[in-house]
């Protein structure tokens, strides 16, 4: 049995291509495009959506933490990278891999250009957080004259950009709130840019933004947008033209043809087994994102073009489908999502968002991306 590179996820470079020029033609031909890579590039594998992304043309890579820079800058990844969020701990790899910050707060400012002027740096690139309205992180109006007085007194900062997150774009009953979010986006970074005296770039449009206020609202594309789920083929509006990228594929390793009075699947003897009954046990379990939830036909998966249930509790390392019916044999291939099941179905079932699932699946499970 070949087992070699299963289990697999596998990312089609044909559909992250399309879904990107899907994005971009919402966009004036001026505007920038961040790609956000963040939490292993939502569960996709971010050094190989980097690689296949760097090759499309975008601009700028967004990341949540310093590592995950740290991580892209080993692989050989070129592109400008912003890091959302980062501690003191994280300063050298923070200058010495060439990452961005992002500054929500004095503190922050004051902490990096005091280890910016130790170095003997000057215009080091840095980002400003506006807090427009979602109320996580970011600079409010209020804190404007510190900081201008700060960036009045310092040589060794260069902003590079400015941006907010819009907190419910992708919900129509937020409309107004999400306008009043890009007045007060608008307003604020126009103050700051005024009193450095230069123009950052400015972004604020996510994936939610640029499907549905980016054509109506051009004025708010600014420099620069941030695609996020929408590059993996997630949408916010039913007609939008994207396409999954990722399928989940494992293999069965074992095939067990059962016909045991009062028998049983699994831990804690859950899966009964009604009369003969035909299981198949594939690699993936809980450690890789399986959600222990989907036990005992909480979900179906793919087998030979047939949606089978689960049988049994989910293992840490393995579950069981009950192929019944099904022509079955070790090393066959099973889709857990993609074309079918679809994410969405799977998610749907758990009461949560695509991202969450995504973002479960472990470092183990092998990505490929399928040119």
């Amino acid at each position: 049995m070949n087992v070699t590179n299963y289990p697999r996820l596998e990312i089609s470079e044909e559909n992250l291509r399309y879904n990107i020029s899907h994005f971009r033609s919402k966009l004036n031909d001026s505007t920038r495009m961040l790609v956000l890579l963040k939490a292993n590039a939502y569960g996709m594998g971010a050094v190989e959506v980097a690689h296949t992304i760097e090759r499309m043309g975008v601009d700028y890579i967004g990341v949540a933490f310093v590592n995950e820079g740290v991580e892209l800058r080993r692989a050989g990844i070129g592109l400008p990278i912003l890091v959302l969020n980062w501690s003191r701990e994280a300063l050298e790899d923070i200058v010495g891999y060439n990452l961005e910050p992002g500054m929500t707060d004095m503190f922050s400012l004051n902490l990096f250009r005091g280890y910016v002027a130790l170095r003997g740096l000057k215009d080091y690139p840095v980002h400003i957080k506006v807090d427009s309205g979602m109320h996580r992180v970011g600079f409010m109006e209020n804190e404007l004259d510190e900081l201008k007085e700060f960036f009045d007194n310092d040589q060794t900062l260069r902003v590079k950009s400015i941006y907010s997150h819009l907190a419910g774009a992708d919900e129509a009953c937020f409309d107004e709130f999400t306008l009043s979010q890009a007045e007060t986006f608008d307003r604020i970074s126009g103050k700051i840019s005024d009193f450095l005296g230069y123009r950052p770039m400015r972004h604020l449009y996510n994936t939610a933004g640029i499907e549905r206020f980016a054509q109506k609202y051009p004025q708010y594309q600014y420099d620069m947008v941030r695609l996020g789920i929408g590059l993996y083929g997630f949408r916010t509006l039913e007609d939008e033209d994207v396409r999954p990228v990722a399928s989940l594929k494992t293999k069965v390793v074992q095939v067990k043809h059962l016909d045991v009075a009062d028998g049983t699947v699994g831990y804690s003897r859950k899966g009964k087994i009604g009369g003969p009954t035909v299981t198949a046990t594939i690699s993936l379990g809980y450690a890789d994102g399986i959600d222990r939830r989907f036990s005992n036909g909480g979900a179906h998966f793919s087998l030979n073009g047939h949606l089978v249930p689960t049988i049994g509790n989910i293992c840490m390392d393995a579950c069981m489908i009950n192929a019944t019916g099904v022509d079955v044999k070790v090393g066959d291939v099973v889709t857990i999502f993609g074309d079918e099941p679809r994410l969405e179905e799977l998610s749907d079932t758990l009461g949560t968002i695509p991202y969450e699932l995504m973002t479960r699946m472990s470092r183990r499970i092998n990505r490929v991306v399928i040119r």
